[in-house]
């Protein structure tokens, strides 16, 4: 009888804390804008940032097994997010990328793919823009190329390496 009470009431008191996590969790990723639903991998980036921020700062050493799982999936999103282009981005760049993408008729999920991924080809383009040989011109195909090249921060170690094999093509050429 007393372990059934014992069982019950660790049954209850964990219950409890899932419930108290999951509501932490949503609460922490409920947006300002209730009817938007999509997120940019920029904002991801940023909030398991600050979450991982403030985990540091409150320094709690003992963790259960659900808090050390969540701190695995934060980790591997962060080892995985900071590989792409959301690395190099701010709260300034992706809201100029949505000020220029205003006079391109994309979707919504069109454009956070341009802005997730930062495509810099037109076969890019044409993944992540549904029916895109009907919808674009190949003259506005290149626009959004340009516009998304020169908002977007790409990685400067990239763009080194392919300023300096332009350059030695030039030489080459020469």
């Amino acid at each position: 009888m007393k372990i059934n009470a014992r069982v019950r009431s660790l049954a209850e008191v964990s219950l409890e804390s899932a419930r108290w996590k999951l509501k932490f969790i949503s609460a922490y990723f409920r947006r300002k804008d209730a009817n938007a639903a999509l997120l940019s991998n920029f904002e991801v980036f940023q909030l398991l940032t600050d979450l991982k921020q403030q985990r540091k700062e409150s320094g709690k050493n003992k963790q259960s097994s659900g808090q050390q799982n969540l701190n695995t999936i934060v980790y591997e999103t962060l080892k995985y997010i900071s590989k792409t282009p959301c690395r190099y981005q701010s709260p300034e760049t992706v809201r100029d990328f949505l000020v220029a993408m205003k006079g391109h008729k994309l979707t919504k999920a069109e454009k956070l793919q341009l802005l997730n991924h930062r495509p810099v080809t037109a076969v890019e383009i044409q993944l992540m823009v549904e029916e895109s040989e009907e919808r674009l011109t190949e003259e506005q195909i290149e626009s959004l190329l340009q516009t998304v090249t020169s908002i977007l921060p790409g990685d400067p170690e990239e763009q080194q390496r392919d300023s300096a094999m332009a350059t030695e093509d030039k030489g080459d050429q020469a």
